[in-house]
């Protein structure tokens, strides 16, 4: 399947501005879609001297998938005036950094205004919720989906737009929130749906399902940097039986939380479209799939993010409900090990998500409120 450029969506008339929050390449390529959707954006970024000269300035410019140059309404580090008269902010960082985030925009926020989170992982709204309600901020409203892009900044500070995803599945803390966060996202994005839930929304990823596990697979070619496809040569025929049991498990804990998860096969042909066939087939025959490179260090939010925002808040929920997730532990574990840090301490906990000392009905009674 050819990739070829997108044609621009219609405009939106009169739009109101806003925010998104990050520097890198989620950031980047949100930017270039909303600017696109008629939308005056502002860049709110921790350190402008990090941003590529031509951001920097005020553009962003893209190749593959969208191509030319769009103009930012304003780039800033100052919260306070990028904050100001704005209802819609986007955070685009790396999901681990959510917390710390929530910290530094919570003095400037505003009633009534509404935090969309890209990529979030499992539960990233809750997490944020929750560290605004620490900070005494309750009036503020967010929602979540995946992130729709694949994406990545090129040296001359472009942003190589390789796939949109046209299928995903949005959510908020409590369902009853959730229409409404459809309906307004629903105008800026294709294929939206919403997920019964936080968990089964947070479960339906494939990176965090593909990204570890390949990472580990493949330990010593990443440790070496010695390029190999990262999703066509990852796995082959035989050891792809270790993907297909994690997949296992993340459907086994749906389940125990009430919800369901689609095949990850038919994930990959909602997102980009695929092959029909098993889970190696259809992964090696998404078009942008075969040209995606692996990371060349471990240390990379393959492992980082994935297994501290998604498999440790997944294995933790797993106990509650006493669901056993044996291969989720060894990732876990390994990760842990190889990057010396204690994830199951440091990473999204039930803690940080409001949820500690709380059973299994407890929880999915917060989230159909």
């Amino acid at each position: 399947m050819p990739c070829l450029a997108e044609s621009p969506p219609p405009l939106r008339q009169n739009a109101s501005p806003v925010v998104i929050v990050g520097s890198g390449n989620c950031a980047h390529a949100l930017g270039v879609h909303l600017v696109r959707r008629g939308l005056p954006v502002n860049m709110l970024v921790r350190d402008l001297e990090r941003l590529p000269p031509s951001t920097r300035s005020g553009v962003l410019t893209a190749t593959g998938r969208v191509q030319g140059s769009f103009p930012l309404a304003s780039v800033s580090q100052d919260p306070a005036r990028a904050l100001d008269r704005v209802q819609t902010l986007f955070i685009a960082t790396v999901a681990g950094a959510y917390p710390e985030v929530a910290r530094r925009l919570a003095p400037h926020l505003q009633p009534g205004q509404r935090v969309v989170l890209f990529s979030s992982k499992l539960a990233g709204c809750v997490e944020f919720e929750h560290a605004l309600h620490q900070e005494g901020v309750r009036d503020v409203q967010v929602a979540e989906t995946d992130a729709l892009f694949a994406s990545r900044l090129q040296p001359d500070g472009s942003i190589q737009i390789r796939g949109i995803k046209r299928w995903n599945l949005v959510s908020t803390p409590r369902r009853s929130q959730t229409a409404e966060a459809l309906a307004f996202l629903g105008q800026l994005f294709e294929g939206l749906e919403a997920a019964d839930h936080v968990i089964q929304r947070g479960l339906t990823d494939f990176g965090a399902l593909a990204h570890p596990l390949t990472m580990l697979a493949n330990l010593n070619q990443v440790d070496r940097s010695q390029p190999f496809l990262f999703y066509c040569e990852g796995f082959t025929e035989r050891t792809v039986v270790l993907l297909e049991s994690l997949e296992q498990e993340f459907r086994q804990v749906a389940r125990a939380y009430r919800t369901n998860l689609l095949p990850a096969s038919t994930w990959l042909d909602r997102y980009y479209g695929c092959a029909p066939g098993n889970l190696l087939e259809a992964m090696r025959s998404v078009p942008n799939y075969q040209t995606s490179v692996a990371p060349g260090t471990l240390t990379h939010r393959y492992l980082q993010e994935d297994v501290a925002c998604t498999l440790v808040p997944m294995r933790a929920l797993a106990r509650l409900a006493g669901v056993p997730t044996p291969l989720a532990d060894a990732v876990v574990a390994l990760a842990s090990t190889l990057h010396a840090v204690d994830y199951d301490r440091e990473g999204r906990t039930l803690e940080n998500l409001g949820w500690k000392g709380l059973a299994p009905e407890q929880i999915l009674d917060r989230l159909a409120a």
